[in-house]
């Protein structure tokens, strides 16, 4: 009996375009039939276990951020997976995110809290095997800095 292929398939894109995928889509056969992960629900999982830790105070890289506050501004609009970039293969998957720091935190102990977390979520919610998270810190949020609305004083 030959093994089932695993040529990436057409998907529907966030823009509702149907072509080819250009990363590889999750397919694994199980008895009846199979099950597809798209990429984008791999970003959307990634994005939310990483605002889940304390420290975190965004995601994205300065532009990211501010198109995702103009977005947030339209009803149903937010973006979960602002500042996340993966790569899923049919087994595994690699993922990229871009933070906000809050000031006074460890780093460190943020990227590798962030780190455990993502996999945690990625892991038990898709069973794909995440082989690496590499955090990016953009920049670090002064609690002072919403106070005084990015003016500066004398």
């Amino acid at each position: 009996m030959p093994s089932p292929t695993t040529e990436p398939a057409a998907t529907t894109t966030t823009d509702g375009s149907t072509g080819p995928k250009t990363g590889s889509p999750v397919s694994t056969q199980v008895g009846l039939g199979s099950t597809r992960i798209a990429d984008v629900v791999v970003a959307k999982i990634a994005g939310i276990a990483a605002r889940e830790v304390d420290g975190v105070h965004d995601l994205g890289g300065g532009a990211a951020r501010v198109v995702g506050r103009i977005r947030e501004t339209l009803p149903g609009a937010a973006d979960l997976t602002q500042g996340v970039t993966v790569e899923v293969s049919e087994k595994q998957a690699t993922i990229d995110v871009a933070i906000v720091a809050e000031y006074g935190v460890a780093i460190h102990d943020l990227a590798s809290g962030i780190r455990s977390n993502v996999i945690d979520a990625v892991e038990s919610t898709t069973g794909l095997s995440v082989t690496e998270v590499n955090v990016t810190v953009h920049d670090v949020h002064v609690a002072d800095e919403d106070a005084t609305d990015g003016s500066s004083g004398n």
